[in-house]
């Protein structure tokens, strides 16, 4: 069976940053490990990594609901870095893809950024891709709904969660309900 790993937002503003998420670094640190002993088990390797603008709609000083976070070009917004390190020199193709870079609307699914889900939809076909791993930061929010929006396009039978390698400001209650809803 031919698989994709894809990992949601693994970025440094998650962690240890302006909305850290409870069990994060230590998530990570085990995503970098599985990452290195699974080496050639996927055919690629997609991330998903929030690119905000500083005036984003969600952001408290703009009225919204979030602290400022994983603004683009700030460190915040980067990749922990061992995971992004590991992710290099492992078998496989990277792919990195933006999502919430719209000042307006938020985007906690990859999937509800146009360019990203094309770019998935191609992957998909061009490597035969016939399951897709889940995983990342943080499982209540953006690794939900990544995963809804998933199914609706490619069917329950397309995604495994990886649930160690996915904290949630919850404790993973909202995503253990929604994997059994969804998978």
């Amino acid at each position: 069976m031919k698989k994709a790993l894809m990992i949601v937002d693994p970025q440094l503003d998650f962690i240890s940053g302006s909305m850290p998420v409870f069990g994060a670094l230590e998530a990570m640190k085990a995503l970098v490990e599985y990452i290195r002993k699974s080496s050639g088990m996927y055919e690629c390797k997609i991330v998903s990594v929030v690119s905000h603008p500083s005036e984003h709609c969600t952001f408290t000083v703009n009225g919204g609901e979030w602290p400022v976070h994983c603004v683009k070009g700030e460190p915040g917004a980067d990749i922990y870095p061992p995971l992004h390190d590991e992710l290099l020199i492992s078998k496989g193709k990277l792919f990195i893809l933006p999502k919430g870079d719209s000042f307006e609307r938020e985007e906690y699914s990859v999937f509800k950024n146009k360019y990203s889900t094309e770019v998935i939809d191609k992957i998909i076909k061009e490597y035969g891709i016939e399951q897709i791993d889940l995983c990342g930061i943080a499982g209540d929010l953006c690794v939900c709904d990544t995963l809804i929006d998933g199914v609706k396009l490619y069917g329950k039978d397309m995604f495994n969660v990886l649930v160690p390698y996915t904290p949630s400001f919850d404790g993973g209650k909202l995503l253990r309900d929604t994997i059994c809803r969804y998978l």
